[in-house]
């Protein structure tokens, strides 16, 4: 969906959107959400899980890279996509109080079909990202349980809502109310063309900052003199057959389009990329030692990292045009941007 036609928000874009224009126009990705709602109890909360291709993900890794933007995170499975360069679990996003019970529930997820795990072979490293939903959710209830996971995961398709939803439901952005938001570009090489697509859980930035194609974004709220301590998860998804080190330049990219909607990257921020292609997949198994893969020549990246910049601010900013005006705990109130544009 990302920004539709018929938006006041006029986003100059260089490359076509996809059919959804949604991260899933890449072949084989889907999305699915848990959103857990309940204004008497101040529950604000819950999980979205990402899924790279259709396939075994453990017997099937995708390449891929990550950039820690800013480091006030508390993200899982990093680690491994640093060192080996690969993901092999579907992508989860939360609150921070909830990665130990989204670890639980994708571990649960990946043994179910794959019963040499731990047994006659490795463990498995599973990718649980998060923001801090506490503005709104009541975060120590620590509502999100492993079944939420497992439900989001069943739940995961091609369609899926943007705004305040999964993990989404209780994030604030740029002082307005910020969630989850997914936009995709088609890019032609080779005369063939291939998708990039960005999905994004946003909870960063300050208000009187945020700015739509470089035009600062008045909301006549009062000022807030408190520090950026906010956070955002961007996951990049590919069919373009690239290495790792190309995805972590591409994660890397992201830093441009969060610039252009008026981030600073506080210092209190945990500001985290992924970028996976699914064209480049590597068995967990091989009998032969060297593997064939295919890479992108790297004068020809300034199209991807173009695309790049330009996906990820198209889905912060759909992130927050999808998101309603929302009353959490403590009486906080973050408005809708659909309020002021």
């Amino acid at each position: 969906m990302g920004l539709p036609k018929d938006c006041k928000v006029d986003l100059q874009n260089k490359f076509p959107k996809g059919k959804r224009n949604l991260i899933s126009d890449v072949p084989g990705v889907k999305v699915g959400h848990v959103t857990l709602k309940d204004d008497e109890k101040f529950i604000h909360t819950g999980v979205t899980a990402i899924l790279p291709h259709e396939g075994n993900l453990f017997q099937e890794k995708v390449a891929a890279g990550a950039c820690v933007i800013n480091g006030f995170g508390k993200s899982a499975g990093l680690v491994q996509i640093e060192e080996l360069g690969t993901i092999e679990t579907p992508i989860l996003m939360t609150n921070t109080l909830s990665v130990g019970a989204g670890l639980n529930g994708l571990i649960q997820y990946m043994l179910k079909d794959n019963e040499d795990i731990g047994v006659s072979t490795g463990t498995v490293n599973c990718v649980v990202t998060e923001c801090n939903d506490g503005e709104l959710n009541d975060i120590r209830g620590m509502h999100v349980k492993e079944e939420h996971v497992l439900k989001a995961l069943e739940k995961a398709d091609e369609e899926f809502t943007e705004g305040g939803v999964g993990g989404g439901t209780g994030m604030c952005c740029m002082g307005l109310k910020g969630g989850i938001g997914s936009a995709s570009r088609i890019i032609t090489c080779n005369e063939k063309e291939y998708t990039l697509g960005a999905i994004v859980m946003s909870n960063f930035g300050v208000l009187g900052n945020l700015r739509i194609d470089g035009k600062r974004i008045k909301t006549e709220l009062p000022k807030e003199d408190k520090p950026e301590k906010g956070s955002i998860i961007i996951v990049l998804g590919t069919d373009i057959p690239l290495s790792d080190r190309q995805l972590k330049r591409i994660a890397k990219r992201a830093t441009v389009g969060l610039a252009r909607v008026g981030s600073f990257l506080g210092n209190g921020s945990g500001d985290i990329a992924i970028a996976f292609s699914n064209g480049n997949r590597i068995p967990h198994y091989s009998k032969e030692d060297v593997l064939e893969t295919k890479m992108f020549h790297d004068n020809a990246m300034d199209k991807l990292f173009d695309a790049t910049a330009e996906v990820v601010e198209e889905a912060v900013i759909s992130s927050m045009y999808h998101a309603e005006t929302t009353k959490g705990i403590r009486n906080k109130v973050l408005y809708g941007l659909r309020e002021f544009i």
